[in-house]
């Protein structure tokens, strides 16, 4: 069946009315970035900022990995925080690589039967909430590892930008804002 005319006109214009608010959106988005020596990519554009800084000074990789786990620790704790644990894969330049496993861990003072209750049952929830559930922060331990043994930077270089965003403080995201205001009750 031959298309006319009116029917292209109308097919042209739904597609125009389709596509065009899209145009506001790619034209709102940040163009991609690119790196010739180096790129760092978080959650937070501050902390990104803060790695991208530590490699302009001289720091590598690690020293970047470390000073911006410090950073999300203050800037975004939803996702980085030193009251947790975490992971690190280093790939050095001759192509070995080694990792860092620095998960949080049960305390010295953890039983096997911590989580059961006299007759040897499971206490529901006993290992989720409450002073049983917390485990050894392994962060800061990790970070300091991973700086000592690959880093070229000091602790206080790479903690100095964390430092100034909690003592200085910076502007919350809406998403940022909007989860405090919603665990307002729970923080109080």
């Amino acid at each position: 069946m031959p298309l006319n005319r009116r029917t292209l006109i109308a097919a042209s214009l739904s597609i125009t009315f389709v596509l065009a608010p899209l145009t506001s959106v790619f034209a709102a988005s940040p163009a991609p970035a690119k790196g010739e020596h180096g790129m760092v990519v978080t959650a937070q554009h501050l902390a990104s900022e803060v790695g991208i800084d530590v490699l302009k000074r001289g720091g590598n990789a690690v020293d970047a990995a470390v000073a911006v786990g410090y950073a999300l620790a203050v800037v975004y704790p939803n996702a980085g925080n030193i009251g947790g644990g975490g992971f690190m894969t280093i790939r050095f330049k001759d192509g070995k690589s080694t990792f860092l496993d620095f998960r949080e861990r049960a305390p010295l003072a953890a039983t096997k039967t911590m989580y059961l209750d006299k007759d040897g049952n499971p206490v529901k929830g006993a290992s989720l909430d409450g002073y049983l559930a917390v485990g050894v922060p392994g962060s800061v331990a990790g970070f300091e590892m991973a700086r000592e043994k690959y880093g070229k930077l000091s602790r206080q270089d790479l903690m100095a930008p964390a430092i100034g965003y909690a003592k200085d403080g910076f502007i919350l995201n809406q998403g940022d804002a909007a989860s405090f205001a919603g665990s307002a009750d729970r923080l109080a």
